[in-house]
């Protein structure tokens, strides 16, 4: 089973506390003997700095969040944080677990402005906290050690704006030049998608445009607008190319999607759709209609369904 973002992300966390831990509770226990010395705990976290692997900054906070040092990086003390009060950043409003370690939800820093997480090891001495070492990461500075997460393949449906689907019975489908000229446009994209390397397409009824990725380019996309949606001889610009054969939709069903995507947009004045795509190695249909209601869903489950389903 795929990963999901959100279990790709507990994968990560993991992965970094796991590294992180050990480190930084022996940096801890080297900070009691300095606890209450701000030039010696300055120089303990300096000594130790390099054993906290893609560290920014290190830092002491007291049990109410002041600092009680200053800041340590790569580049030595970095002053002006010392008696800093911290215990209004995210990272001090989320509970330490009982066996004294944190690693942040990722926040937004105040200086740089950027993604970053924050760990904190609880300093004890004699059972007792003293406080916390605290440690800041940008989060350009951390490995990735979790795979990339895919897409679900489910279908999902995502509201829009509220004030388009309060007033969509007083609205029409205006005929766009796309519209009168709807099964030709499709017929071409067919051609582009099935014999000449698209892979991705949206398509905008309601601006009679395509955007395309190819196979060939996939990191630029192209604008078709409704003249090259009208001539054919635009499928000379893009050469012949195999059906992939990775895709997740079978070449015979692109023209099924087109056709029913077509049904979507003319069968109802009031409700239709005013924009859809589909990716051949996804095997999804978006579609977003004039409710301003958008679906994601597999291929599959989209053909199963007529406009009766929708209307």
């Amino acid at each position: 089973m795929k990963a999901s973002w959100k279990e790709s992300i507990y994968l990560q966390r993991e992965q970094l506390a796991r590294i992180l831990h050990e480190p930084m509770a022996r940096l801890a226990g080297r900070c009691v003997e300095a606890w209450g010395e701000r030039e010696r705990l300055n120089a303990v976290l300096a000594e130790g700095f390099a054993a906290i692997p893609h560290c920014t900054y290190l830092y002491c906070l007291g049990s109410d969040g002041v600092q009680v040092c200053d800041n340590v990086g790569r580049e030595g003390l970095a002053a002006g944080h010392h008696g800093r009060d911290r215990s209004r950043r995210p990272y001090m409003q989320e509970a330490v677990p009982a066996w004294g370690f944190l690693l942040s939800d990722a926040y937004i820093s105040l200086k740089g402005r950027r993604p970053s997480l924050t760990a904190l090891k609880v300093v004890r001495a004699d059972g007792q906290a003293l406080g916390y070492l605290g440690a800041d990461f940008d989060l350009r500075d951390l490995p990735v050690t979790a795979e990339l997460y895919e897409e679900p393949g489910h279908w999902r449906q995502v509201k829009g704006d509220p004030s388009i689907r309060e007033n969509v019975f007083r609205q029409c489908r205006v005929e766009s030049p796309m519209d009168g000229n709807l099964v030709q446009a499709l017929s071409i994209l067919e051609e582009l998608i099935t014999q000449r390397g698209v892979f991705q397409c949206l398509i905008h009824f309601s601006s009679s445009q395509a955007t395309i990725w190819t196979a060939d380019d996939p990191f630029r996309y192209r604008i078709l607008d409704h003249e090259a949606l009208s001539d054919p001889d635009i499928c000379l610009v893009y050469p012949p190319r195999p059906y992939p054969a990775e895709a997740a939709i079978p070449q015979a069903d692109v023209k099924r999607v087109l056709d029913t995507l077509r049904a979507l947009r003319l069968t109802d004045p009031t409700f239709y759709l005013r924009q859809a795509s589909l990716n051949l190695f996804n095997g999804m249909v978006s579609l977003t209609f004039s409710c301003d209601g958008s679906h994601y869903m597999p291929h599959e489950e989209f053909l199963l369904k007529d406009t009766s389903f929708w209307f």
